[in-house]
């Protein structure tokens, strides 16, 4: 009896805790506090909570915050669109320039591997290293990384000539393009990704689902 009450305790405390990740998400997103200036581009602090909520929780709730982060990048492409918005949303056009299902991809599926993958490999790590400091920020740092590469290799293989096209730029130019916002956003990202998963490490439990 005592154990079910324990699980059912921890049971609801997950989803609590899920639910702020969430909240979290939501006030980044709304706020100017989601995007962090950089040179002439914006870095996103958007997949911190991802994070936070994969170490501290482990892979449901950073599937479910990962979801978040990519429905919110949805809804966002598709109510409030910029030229490059039909990257990101299916349902967004921009002339004859229309968004499909790997715009779905692009916006949903490197977000939910970010929440699982950080999860996975923090495990692994810790089990390896033994450090909870050490095993949060590589696992951190690489799946911020893999993230950026997922989202930007998918522009480029699925959208490369319309992105190019509303860019008013030559196709082959894109990858540099690309490139710029990997090493520039990419690295910002990375960073506070490693700060906020050392802070989360302390708060991560022994034993993740």
């Amino acid at each position: 009896m005592e154990n079910l009450q324990s699980r059912n305790h921890a049971r609801v405390k997950n989803l609590a805790l899920t639910a702020i990740f969430i909240s979290l998400e939501l006030l980044l997103f709304l706020t100017p506090l989601g995007f962090v200036p950089v040179g002439p581009v914006n870095a996103t602090t958007l997949h911190l909570p991802v994070i936070m909520a994969a170490i501290m929780l482990g892979s449901k709730a950073g599937l479910s915050v990962g979801f978040t982060f990519g429905l919110l990048s949805l809804l966002k492409n598709t109510f409030n669109p910029t030229i490059t918005s039909f990257v990101f949303s299916p349902f967004y056009s921009l002339g004859d320039i229309h968004g499909n299902l790997a715009s779905l991809w692009t916006a949903m599926g490197p977000r939910l591997i970010l929440g699982l993958g950080t999860a996975l490999l923090f495990r692994l790590l810790y089990k390896l290293f033994k450090n909870r400091l050490l095993a949060a920020g590589i696992a951190a740092g690489c799946m911020t990384f893999i993230h950026t590469i997922l989202v930007m290799s998918s522009i480029y293989f699925f959208f490369a000539q319309p992105y190019a096209q509303v860019r008013n730029s030559a196709p082959m130019t894109l990858f540099t393009v690309i490139g710029t916002v990997i090493a520039v956003n990419g690295l910002m990202e990375l960073l506070l990704a490693i700060f906020v998963a050392a802070g989360s490490a302390h708060f991560s439990r022994k034993g993740l689902e």
